[in-house]
């Protein structure tokens, strides 16, 4: 049996990918309020599970699913290129998996749950006979769900040692829906080999003008909505920041839009980080209202 290179599992793996949900989950954490007096371990092991374990196996899902479409789009990956031989990919995929909800289940009933859905929905994404990803409105909410929502409320739930607060599971409903449409940045990369395979990702289903405009809308309204609700718990100074931050993203945006294919890549570097820590934001100012509140 020929067994995959080190370094080819890792690149599987992709560490790249695992800021957003190990982001997301301190975003969490901190909404919490919950002191971290003596938590350090666990808010560790739960960044460990968030990105290394619960991200890395989507991506491995992913790439194993997608390798028909990789041969074309971008060969030089670890399957389609053949140093990940045989059935390999599908192996770390499942190896993942396991171990995964092996450690979810130690951080007790919500942190299991969540980890659970966020793996089904990376499974559903990639694998068929769902496959949310031929249609870009389901696959990317699904991986809005996975790589912010499931992950704020993991952290949120680690630190609170139980169900998170209704504010805290509202913001992150909200930064889940802006986060579709950063995976539609993702998807301008693939339009040619997403069409030949019959993915039906935005830029396919919408046309690039149409679906960058749309991206660009479901980015910027769950903002919006968090400033509303910030001003609503009477933390006008962080609605303010976040003022500012979304404020020079629709600068941005109006570049994205005047040539989207050519800048995903370029708005995905620059502008998606001021939607990121307008999370974090977003998350201080929780904390601060129920210090306020206490």
């Amino acid at each position: 049996m020929v067994l995959p290179a080190p370094s080819a599992i890792a690149e599987l793996l992709k560490p790249i990918t695992w800021f957003p949900p190990m982001w997301a989950f301190a975003c969490g954490a901190v909404a919490s309020g919950a002191p971290s007096d003596g938590r350090l371990g666990l808010v560790i092991g739960g960044i460990v599970l968030a990105g290394p374990l619960v991200c890395a196996t989507s991506q491995a899902v992913n790439d194993w699913f997608d390798r028909h479409v990789d041969a074309i789009n971008e060969p030089h990956r670890p399957i389609p290129s053949g140093r990940m031989p045989g059935q390999w990919g599908l192996y770390v995929a499942i190896a993942w998996t396991l171990l995964s909800l092996g450690v979810a289940l130690a951080f007790g009933a919500w942190v299991f749950a969540a980890a659970a859905l966020g793996l089904a929905l990376a499974w559903a994404y990639s694998a068929p006979p769902l496959r949310l990803k031929r249609n870009g409105w389901w696959g990317n909410a699904a991986c809005g769900i996975c790589y912010e929502g499931l992950a704020w409320v993991t952290g949120a739930a680690v630190m609170a040692g139980g169900a998170p607060s209704l504010p805290s599971l509202t913001l992150a409903a909200l930064y889940s829906a802006g986060a579709h449409g950063i995976m539609t940045l993702n998807d301008f990369k693939s339009i040619d080999g997403d069409r030949r395979m019959g993915i039906g990702s935005l830029p396919v289903r919408l046309g690039v003008q149409r679906a960058a405009q749309a991206a660009c809308w479901i980015m910027a309204v769950p903002q919006a909505a968090v400033v509303l609700l910030l001003l609503d718990w009477g933390m006008a100074a962080h609605a303010a920041l976040i003022v500012g931050l979304l404020g020079v993203q629709l600068v941005m945006m109006r570049q994205f839009l005047a040539a989207p294919r050519e800048r995903a890549l370029w708005y995905s570097g620059l502008g998606v980080p001021l939607f990121v820590l307008g999370m974090l934001v977003a998350a201080l100012a929780l904390r601060a209202s129920q210090g306020a509140g206490a």
